[in-house]
């Protein structure tokens, strides 16, 4: 069978290293396998690559040529990816296997895959990420995702949010990631709480400083890599440090552009996570096959999925509570509203007063209010509190009895959980596991045709949960929340 995975880039990062352990286990099992992407690679491979430009972000095509999206053809990338299939194998792929397809990153891309379904080609539209989970900046409206062709998804939740969308169980497949064993580096000091990440908004960098007030003394929070130079997240990265800085928090930035990755994990006494949002989890999983314990923030509709699998999160919270004493309900209100007054204006929505009226109302019933939903400026405020004032850190303990505990427990201690999770993920998201899912999946794309469309207006309305609302968490354009006053304070 012949297969090709289709991506706008083979960057460095998550969606492309899933990728090339596609590529890599569907050529061991005979397939054979082209990948086609927008930019020349960061490595080179087994794998033959095919660059076709017009496959790249819109952002990097218009710094190459000049050339606005709305000047260039969809039919021209639609013949680059079938000539590239033809100058490697003389025919067509059995199966285009596209990562990431309904992102408005290339505006080209939907269309062109429409035009190469009426050549014929089976579509397999893989999704990692959705534009409508508070992704704006990425979202259109007037552009309908591809009909009658196979969708697959990496968790759960996306799966019930499809089908309850339009799609038929029979077209759409649960692939979950594999997950490759991490290498560790022995008998080094354990004095980190790792948080392997690269510090983008979503990551939510404020929950890790303030966890940093309640570790062990000789401890650190290490940050691993900073967003990319030119990333939107970048001002909101430096805020952070310039914080940590100001107030001597113990936290390490970039501690992974100096040391190799396998020393940094021997280095760990646990794995951090503090995200509020992610796509499949691999910061859940792969710290246990370093026998390395995860802690921090727990997503429901990520670790449902892996506990399903018997893996358990004994040292992780669902929320971490400040009391409402400490924060101004009617500041906390206009923050929240305005940040989905601005999401649903991004997604050319109208705002109904019930849905104001649902985020309100839960403000002003709750006596505590979780620190992952309050925006940067709320978050330095409560930072900033808890450094320098014994008795909020008391108050803040008390509502959150976990942090007595979370970060000061020994590994030899709980070796059974870690051993246990360990086997349990190297059994379920195994490479092998991998292959066969997507063998199962691949069956299907060929064998049977599917008649059915996804509602974007019910996808959209599944997304934009009011009560599931994380200022960090929102992507946009314009990503200059800060405000200067915040800023100065900041030290920036």
């Amino acid at each position: 069978m012949y297969i090709a995975l289709l991506h706008y880039h083979l960057l460095r990062g998550g969606v492309s290293s899933v990728i090339r352990h596609q590529a890599a286990l569907l050529k061991k099992a005979g397939y054979q396998v082209l990948l086609i992407t927008g930019e020349s690679p960061s490595e080179t491979g087994e794998i033959p690559v095919a660059i076709v430009p017009l496959l790249a972000y819109d952002v990097v095509r218009s710094e190459r040529t000049g050339a606005l999206p709305s000047e260039e053809n969809p039919h021209a990338l639609a013949q680059g990816i079938l000539d590239a299939m033809q100058k490697q194998w003389g025919r067509p792929a059995d199966i285009l296997h596209v990562h990431n397809p309904l992102l408005r990153k290339n505006s080209l891309l939907l269309p062109a895959l429409e035009e190469l379904q009426k050549e014929g080609l089976n579509l397999l539209l893989h999704n990692h990420d959705f534009a409508e989970d508070f992704r704006p900046d990425v979202y259109t409206a007037d552009q309908n995702y591809p009909a009658n062709c196979h969708y697959g998804v990496i968790n759960r939740r996306d799966y019930s949010f499809l089908h309850r969308s339009g799609l038929q169980k029979e077209g759409l497949h649960l692939l979950p990631n594999a997950v490759a064993p991490l290498q560790w580096t022995r008998d080094l000091k354990r004095h980190r709480f790792v948080y392997p990440v690269r510090a983008i908004r979503r990551k939510n960098l404020g929950e890790a400083l303030l966890l940093s007030l309640f570790i062990p003394q000789g401890t650190t929070v290490a940050v691993t890599l900073p967003p990319a130079p030119t990333s939107p997240d970048q001002p909101y990265y430096q805020f952070w440090k310039h914080l940590a800085q100001d107030l001597h928090l113990p936290v390490e930035f970039e501690v992974g552009l100096k040391e190799p990755i396998q020393d940094i994990m021997g280095s760990a006494q646990a794995v951090l996570t503090t995200s509020v949002k992610e796509g499949f989890g691999f910061s859940f999983l792969e710290p246990w096959t370093a026998d390395v314990p995860v802690i921090g923030r727990r997503i429901a509709y990520i670790c449902t999925d892996f506990e399903r699998d018997g893996i358990s999160f004994p040292h992780m919270y669902d929320s971490l509570d400040i009391p409402m004493a400490y924060l101004s309900p009617p500041l906390l209100r206009k923050k929240l509203e305005q940040a989905l007054v601005e999401t649903y204006e991004a997604y050319h929505l109208d705002l109904e007063p019930h849905t104001l009226k649902t985020l309100t109302d839960d403000i002003f019933s709750r006596e505590v209010f979780d620190f992952g939903k309050l925006d940067e400026e709320l978050q330095m405020d409560i930072i900033k509190m808890v450094a320098s004032n014994s008795i909020a850190r008391q108050d803040i303990i008390d509502v959150n009895p976990f942090l007595e505990t979370l970060c000061c427990w020994d590994i030899g201690d709980h070796d059974d959980i870690v051993q246990t999770n360990k086997e349990l993920v190297l059994l379920h998201y195994s490479m092998e596991h991998a292959l066969n899912q997507l063998q199962m999946a691949y069956t299907r794309v060929t064998s049977l045709k599917v008649q059915h469309r996804v509602s974007k207006t019910v996808l959209l309305d599944l997304f934009l949960d009011p009560l599931k609302l994380y200022p960090v968490g929102i992507s946009r354009k314009n990503t200059s929340g800060l405000t200067q006053q915040s800023k100065w304070e900041a030290g920036s």
